[in-house]
């Protein structure tokens, strides 16, 4: 995997100074020298709930003056309810990250720890392909624990049933194959619109086509939207919208909760592709009647556009990982650099059936779609974070809700452009 792929906002970002004293224990930390340490992550189910208990009690196996209490919030809730706990001072301790504008934000509001010298160097290079993602004015706020390019998932069987027997490489192709597979009579593309963000994921892949590295690159610094390609994004969303190749209701359908969702209508073969992150097998797999990870299930990268500015093969994705609270206590980094050891994250990845950060652990992927991903990863010339992280959430959340308006028959292009111009402005 190469270094350093990750194309990063440019926020200038001035630490705050925070003044930190007084006679007590220090922060999390008992008069007997016990600490406890608050966690937030986001898996509330199955096997990847089940990783986290492990690991804490691995890690407090290890560090016994150590206790760990884990919150499990669902990831469509996290950001909202992080965001408020941070504002109030009462932060936990280990939070999840995204990196993108989001983490340069709290890193401005003097909300996370610099962990720049406090990590260890076996971490650093552990995660070095990733790192970067966390790095904000040269300094490090978090640690990565996967990696998670996006693309199109989508049911081998379903593809054979309707006569397709290639994957779409063009969004032309990509049209004609919707149209045989919804003649077949399965809905062409499942996408929870509900959630919002799934359906800015489409917006976000046009725009990855149709604006260069420069443009993004611009907007991430300047955080205005005037080239002439964010509009064209739009309007070939709009092609596609047209087309009618989303599943019936998918305005009402949520993206990963319940069989209803858009990835437990692939799971149940009721749609033939999602348009989704690398860790969509794993939600798939527990989605399935059996709860086992579905056997037709593949994968292809997003199709390329004509005429667009984008390098070809460019990838949209993200990278989740953990930061510190800013007055954490220290051993929460013994716990960022606990979970990026090789053993550790070679159980991320099985646990959570997905890419881990640590380049030492990605021996551990075996599923034929995770290793075409990996692949497609490896050989893309960049990686753009997700939009709505990338660029903040004042922003990201105008963008997607302007994206899911077009959905809805409510909104145009130029809306797009206009709302996110806007949020941008008040930020």
């Amino acid at each position: 995997m190469k270094a350093n792929k990750l194309l990063l906002a440019s926020a200038i970002v001035t630490a705050g100074v925070l003044a930190l004293g007084g006679c007590s224990a220090p922060p999390g930390e008992s008069a007997d020298g016990k600490v406890t340490l608050t966690f937030w992550q986001n898996s509330t189910t199955g096997d990847g709930q089940q990783y986290w208990k492990d690991t804490i009690a691995a890690f407090e196996a290890k560090y016994p003056d150590v206790t760990v209490k884990m919150q499990s919030i669902q990831n469509e809730e996290m950001d909202g309810k992080l965001q408020t706990s941070l504002n109030s001072n009462e932060g936990p301790d280990i939070f999840m990250a995204r990196g993108g504008g989001k983490l340069a934000d709290v890193v401005e509001a003097g909300q996370v720890m610099d962990i720049t010298d406090k990590i260890s160097d076996a971490t650093k290079s552990a995660v070095s392909s990733s790192l970067s993602a966390f790095e904000i004015d040269g300094k490090q706020y978090g640690v990565p624990t996967a990696v998670l390019p996006s693309g199109i998932f989508y049911s081998a069987d379903l593809f054979e049933a309707a006569g397709v027997t290639a994957t779409p490489t063009t969004i032309d192709e990509l049209t004609d194959v919707t149209a045989e597979l919804r003649t077949s009579g399965v809905a062409p593309i499942a996408v929870g619109a509900k959630d919002a963000w799934p359906a800015a994921h489409w917006y976000y892949n046009f725009a990855l086509r149709a604006c260069s590295k420069e443009a993004l690159d611009e907007a991430a610094s300047t955080r205005t939207f005037d080239d002439e390609c964010w509009l064209t994004a739009g309007e070939n969303l709009q092609t596609v919208i047209d087309a009618e190749p989303f599943n019936d209701g998918f305005l009402t359908t949520t993206a990963q909760q319940g069989a209803g969702s858009s990835a437990g209508l692939l799971a149940n073969h009721k749609a033939s592709m999602e348009l989704m992150g690398a860790w969509d097998p794993g939600v798939i797999a527990s989605l399935t009647p059996d709860e086992k990870s579905l056997p037709d299930l593949a994968w292809f990268p997003f199709p390329e556009v004509e005429g667009g500015d984008g390098e070809p093969g460019a990838m949209m994705g993200g990278v989740d990982g953990f930061s510190c609270w800013v007055n954490a206590p220290k051993e929460c980094v013994d716990f960022l650099d606990f979970i990026a050891e090789k053993g550790n994250q070679e159980a991320y990845a099985k646990a959570f059936q997905t890419v881990p950060a640590s380049s030492e652990a990605q021996a551990a992927v075996t599923d034929p779609v995770l290793k075409n991903i990996l692949d497609a990863y490896s050989a893309a010339p960049y990686v753009v974070v997700w939009l709505d992280t990338l660029y903040g959430q004042s922003v990201g959340n105008a963008l997607n809700v302007a994206v899911v308006n077009m959905f809805a028959g409510q909104g145009t292009a130029q809306d797009i452009v206009d709302a996110v111009n806007s949020a941008a402005a008040k930020s």
